[in-house]
């Protein structure tokens, strides 16, 4: 299941890849606007910078833009940043591996071949899904 923390940066990067590449958007606007509590967003937003999907502007007229255009941020960008691998079990993560504490013998296990698809199309998904293709939908939507 996606944590709240991942639908609060989801929601977040929303709002900045709508306001273009205009000037920083304050985290003030993108608090109300994706409707984060801002002491929370500040968290996300630390990570979000440095992983590099957002950047950062000091001063008056400072706040936030993306790192790269929204076609070129996909969910699966937000979502490993936030939580880390996609895989449901670690046995089957290509990131974070470790063997199941109660499996007895992996090449067998029915359970880790299914996980393994569930990983492969999760990624496919997610990975294939920007943020422009969520703005165009939310278009489409409205």
């Amino acid at each position: 299941m996606l944590t709240q923390r991942s639908r609060y940066a989801l929601r977040a990067l929303m709002v900045m890849a709508k306001a273009g590449d205009s000037a920083p958007v304050s985290m003030n606007f993108i608090a109300a606007e994706a409707n984060v509590p801002r002491k929370f967003l500040e968290l996300i937003l630390t990570d979000l910078r440095q992983a590099g999907l957002v950047v950062s502007f000091r001063g008056k007229m400072g706040g936030f833009r993306l790192a790269r255009p929204p076609h070129l941020i996909s969910f699966g960008d937000i979502i490993r940043t936030i939580e880390g691998p996609l895989a449901l079990v670690p046995c089957v993560s290509r990131t974070a591996y470790r063997p199941c504490n109660d499996c007895e013998d992996e090449a067998t296990c029915a359970i880790r071949r299914a996980m393994m698809v569930v990983r492969d199309d999760t990624a496919r998904i997610l990975d294939g899904t920007s943020l422009a293709d969520a703005m165009a939908e939310d278009r489409e939507a409205a």
